[in-house]
Parts: C-alpha cells; sequence; structure tokens
C-alpha cells in the first residue's frame, strides 16, 4: 500500500501562512491605520506644526457643509468625472473597434501610439498643455485661430483640464477595449452573419453585451481616478480662477498642506471616501441589474 501524500506540505502551509501574514499586515499599515487616522483626525482641530490635536466633534464637518468652496469642488468633480469618464469610454471603445476591424495589420503600432500618453508623466502631461493653452503662444489657440484665455477664464478652464485629462488617459481605455475585443467569441458574429445582421446590429446586440465587463472596469476605476484628481489643477489653475477648477481633493491639499487645517481636510477625505464607495456599488448594482 502507498501512503497518501497529504494535501499541503508543512512548508506549503508555513509559505501560505507567512504569505497572508504580509498581506494583512500591508492591508493594516497602509489601508485600516490611515483610515482610523483619518476618521479620528475629522473630529480634532488638528495642525501638526503647532502640535494641535483639540477634540470638536463633529465641528469640521458641520463647517464643510456649509462651506460654499465644498460644494462648488464637489459639483465641478462630478461634472468632471461625468464628462472624463463619458469621452474616455466613447473615445476607448470608438478607437479600438475602428483599430480592431479596420487596422488589423497596424495593431501593435496604434496600441503604442495610443498608450504613450498613459504611461507618460502626468505632471510632465500637464505642463505642456499648460503651455499649448498660453494665450499668447499657445498652440490651440494659434492651430485653431482662437482667441480664449484658457486656463484665466472661468468658463474654459474646467474644460481645459477636461480636454487635458481625456487625452492622457483615453489610451488606457483603448488598450483594455482593444483586448476585449481579440478574446470575444468569433462563433457569435459567424451566426449573425449567417442571420444577416449589419454591421451596426452586430456591434449592439454581440459586441456591446459582451463587452459590459470590460466597460464596467473602466467606468469603475475611472470614477475611482477621477474622485481624487488633484495633479492638473495643482500644476495649471491651482483651483482658480477663484473656485472655478477647484476638485475636492485639490481642496484637501490645499486645507492640509497650505493652510495647515488637517481635521478639517481628514473630514473632507472621509467624504470622498464614502462617496467614492456608493459611486462604485452603484456601477456594479446597475450593471448587475442590467444583466439580469
Amino acid at each position: 500500500m502507498f501512503k497518501r501524500r497529504p494535501l499541503q506540505s508543512k512548508s506549503e502551509i508555513w509559505m501560505r501562512n507567512i504569505v497572508m501574514s504580509i498581506l494583512v499586515i500591508y492591508m493594516v499599515i497602509f489601508l485600516i491605520v490611515p483610515v482610523v487616522m483619518v476618521l479620528m483626525g475629522s473630529l480634532h482641530q488638528w495642525n501638526p506644526l503647532n502640535g494641535t490635536y483639540k477634540w470638536i466633534g463633529i465641528e469640521n464637518y458641520t463647517r464643510m457643509f456649509s462651506y460654499p468652496t465644498f460644494w462648488q469642488s464637489m459639483f465641478n468633480t462630478v461634472i468632471f468625472c461625468i464628462f472624463v469618464v463619458f469621452f474616455r469610454v466613447i473615445l476607448g471603445l470608438g478607437i479600438a473597434y475602428a483599430v480592431n476591424s479596420k487596422m488589423t495589420r497596424f495593431k501593435t503600432f496604434f496600441r503604442t501610439v495610443f498608450y504613450m500618453p498613459t504611461v507618460t508623466p502626468l505632471v510632465a502631461v500637464a505642463y505642456v498643455w499648460k503651455i499649448m493653452y498660453n494665450p499668447q503662444f499657445g498652440l490651440i489657440d494659434k492651430i485653431f485661430g482662437l482667441d480664449i484665455n484658457w486656463l484665466y477664464d472661468s468658463a474654459f478652464a474646467l474644460p481645459a483640464l477636461m480636454l487635458m485629462t481625456v487625452w492622457k488617459d483615453f489610451g488606457y481605455a483603448v488598450i483594455l477595449f482593444l483586448s476585449g475585443l481579440l478574446s470575444l467569441p468569433s462563433d457569435c458574429y459567424e451566426s449573425a452573419s449567417i442571420d444577416g445582421a449589419n454591421a451596426w446590429q452586430t456591434f449592439r446586440h454581440i459586441t456591446l453585451p459582451l463587452l459590459k465587463p470590460t466597460m464596467l472596469f473602466v467606468v469603475v476605476t475611472s470614477i475611482i481616478s477621477y474622485l481624487q484628481a488633484y495633479v492638473p489643477v495643482l500644476v495649471m489653475t491651482k483651483g482658480g480662477p477663484g473656485t472655478s477648477t477647484y476638485l475636492s481633493s485639490y481642496l484637501v491639499f490645499d486645507q492640509a498642506f497650505k493652510q495647515y487645517n488637517f481635521g478639517y481636510a481628514s473630514a473632507i477625505s472621509l467624504f470622498i471616501l464614502v462617496l467614492t464607495a456608493i459611486f462604485t456599488v452603484i456601477s456594479f448594482k446597475a450593471a448587475g441589474s442590467k444583466e439580469n
């Protein structure tokens, strides 16, 4: 009789326990502890420069909800997210579909071209676009024959940030959608062709439903990312003109590292965290209800 080998050896069990312990420690140090610190900080008047850490209860939240700049920043953030996510998805899907169906020989080339802005440092891209928006010598006005003071006009500053962000990030969506398109089963398209479906019917009834998981991933990760966007504002506008480009994360940066109101900044950060979680749950629920 052969002795039955145990399902897991002692070394495998030890290795698994070590890996799990490292993951738990990582989660505690870099997720749970910061969230607890933000929660506690939001209930205090907190200024680390002079050592102030005074309990004030929900005063920071009361101040937050009565602060006009906070509501302006939340409005700007929602508008920013809606437009950037929408155009990121539309451009990403449209270009991926065109590359996949019309440019088969040059897929690798176009993947590289569209993905290059994504891997370029955001600070560098923001500085370049800031120069391009310059009303005296910027390329945007020169090429299109315009006379718009993009970053210093409250009507155009936020759309200018949106345009730059879409250009910077839509390439990532192109790669994801292109990967999704390449993984779709060919037999579905063969059946549609036999049934006489045209290109639009095939795209609407086959391609889009099969790409729902990819689209959901793009939308959810985009929402999470853009609710926390502040680098373009920091580099290009500093929240101006006025408060027209204040985004919620930039307000956190301004209050924490310029005004040193860490307690108030913690309250805003916690609100953004809750808002991000709500948007994520709604996105998953909406996708699940559509599938059912």
